[in-house]
């Protein structure tokens, strides 16, 4: 009996930090970068040079911030964004990318929030596959964004 407890003991504590991030990108990003691909989409991410803004950038900036990061961008297509995060060099990317997107074989997807962009269709960001711990802390973030 006691060799039962123990084990459940060992496996529970084995779950402490659930959900997980195999690469660690929670982890990397917390004081750190926040490496972020931007797709130019009218309304809601606008390009200039370097220079990355409107809503969904705004967004991303506060998230960096709240996990004493500075967000890093990288500007380009959906399909070469999404390319970025699978070789490990974009934490996350976002523009006009909605729940219906075809890249969900490729890429981790929020949940769609309506609320981000000023259609009908909801938007969705981008982050590596398998990051559920940092999915989850911007899935997180977002739900408090889009409730104020």
């Amino acid at each position: 009996m006691a060799a039962i407890a123990l084990a459940g003991v060992v496996a529970l504590a084995g779950c402490a930090s659930i959900p997980r991030d195999p690469d660690g990108t929670l982890e990397r990003i917390t004081g750190g970068e926040l490496r972020v691909g931007a797709s130019p989409a009218a309304g809601l991410v606008e390009v200039d040079g370097a220079d990355v803004s409107g809503p969904l950038a705004d967004v991303v900036e506060r998230f960096a911030e709240e996990h004493d990061a500075r967000a890093v961008w990288t500007v380009g297509s959906e399909e070469d964004l999404v390319y970025d995060i699978e070789q490990g060099t974009l934490d996350m990317a976002i523009g006009g990318m909605t729940a219906a997107t075809p890249w969900t074989v490729s890429v981790g997807v929020t949940r769609g929030y309506p609320q981000l962009g000023s259609g009908a269709a909801p938007i969705v960001m981008f982050v590596p596959l398998g990051e559920n711990g940092f999915l989850s802390a911007l899935e997180t973030f977002l739900d408090g964004e889009v409730s104020q």
